[in-house]
């Protein structure tokens, strides 16, 4: 073989090798997704594009406040909070979310929650009926007042988490990590 062919050949197999790791990355560890919707205000803008992470979960179980993307539908992926955990009751009174009966602080929606007009609730009282049970999650919105979350879909089935949002990385003002 000459040495151009041997050089095309291997520029071709570095190609394929780069593509064939992109692949397996993207198919097991890293998935990037684009935000549609206001449903994760404050944290998550709409045409934010987020870098997912896949691999967590394959060895720990999803943790109350992670940020994840999940299988809503065959043809839609959501973003969501995890709020209630497996074992859990879920309340919201009064602005305020209750597990278990007890109160529990929501950093994250301060910002939206104090700028809402005076008198107006920021999230609906609701209530879910029963425990949440095993292998599945409560999850809302942080935007409550503007989100399709398990108060209006149910429960996410722990099968149809797709993985954690880890990173914001467009647009690059709004670089930040996911909390």
């Amino acid at each position: 073989m000459s040495d151009r062919k041997k050089e095309w050949f291997s520029w071709l197999k570095a190609i394929l090798i780069a593509f064939v790791l992109v692949w397996i990355l993207r198919a097991f560890v890293f998935m990037p997704i684009a935000v549609e919707g206001p449903s994760m205000l404050p944290t998550l803008r709409s045409d934010d594009h987020v870098i997912i992470e896949k691999v967590s979960y394959r060895f720990s179980d999803p943790a109350r406040f992670d940020v994840i993307v999940f299988n809503a539908t065959e043809e839609k992926d959501y973003v969501k909070r995890i709020v209630g955990l497996p074992g859990e009751t879920v309340e919201i009174r009064d602005d305020q979310l209750f597990i278990d009966g007890e109160s529990i602080d929501e950093p994250f929606i301060d910002e939206i929650r104090n700028n809402q007009a005076y008198g107006l609730t920021y999230t609906d009282d609701y209530i879910f009926e029963g425990v949440i049970p095993e292998g599945h999650y409560f999850v809302l919105g942080d935007n409550r007042q503007n989100s399709t979350d398990s108060r209006a879909i149910g429960l996410v089935e722990e099968d149809d988490i797709i993985g954690q949002a880890v990173l914001t990385y467009w647009p690059l003002r709004r670089i930040q990590i996911v909390s």
